[in-house]
C-alpha cells in the first residue's frame, strides 16, 4: 500500500498524466488515502458539483481512518516539529497515519516531511 497526500489526489484528478502513471504503477488496489485527505478535498471544492465529482473520483478508493494510536502519533509529531518545521495539524495527520500503517507516503511536497523519524516517502519509480 501507498498512501497519498492530497496534493497527489488533487494532480490525479486535475489529469496530470505523470502522476496518473505513476498510480498506474503503484496499481490502484495498492493507493489509500487518510480520511484527513478526504475531507482536504471536500473543504476544498468550489460548489456541490464539484464536491459529487470528487466523491465520484474517490469512490474506488480505501480510505483510511484515524484511531487512537495515530492520534498519539500525531501529539508527538505535532509537539516535536510544529514550531521548528511549522507542520500543519492535517499533514501531522496524514504523517502519523502513513507510519501507524508501516507505509509509503507519495507526495509531492518532501520538504514538508522529510524532517520526520520514522516516515517512508514514496519515490517515484518513473
Amino acid at each position: 500500500m501507498i498512501l497519498c497526500d492530497t496534493n497527489i489526489i488533487i494532480q490525479a484528478i486535475r489529469g496530470n498524466t505523470d502522476t496518473i502513471e505513476e498510480i498506474n504503477l503503484i496499481g490502484s488496489d495498492n493507493v489509500v488515502i487518510s480520511v484527513v485527505t478526504y475531507a482536504e478535498l471536500l473543504y476544498g471544492a468550489s460548489d456541490k458539483k464539484d464536491s459529487e465529482r470528487i466523491r465520484k473520483n474517490l469512490e474506488y478508493i480505501r480510505i483510511l481512518p484515524l484511531n487512537e494510536s495515530i492520534s498519539d502519533i500525531f501529539i508527538e509529531i505535532t509537539e516535536s516539529f510544529s514550531l521548528s518545521h511549522s507542520i500543519g495539524i492535517p499533514d501531522s495527520l496524514i504523517a502519523a497515519t502513513a507510519i501507524y500503517y508501516d507505509i509509503e507516503l507519495f507526495t509531492l511536497n518532501l520538504k514538508d516531511f522529510r524532517f520526520i523519524p520514522g516516515l517512508k516517502l514514496y519515490s517515484r519509480k518513473k
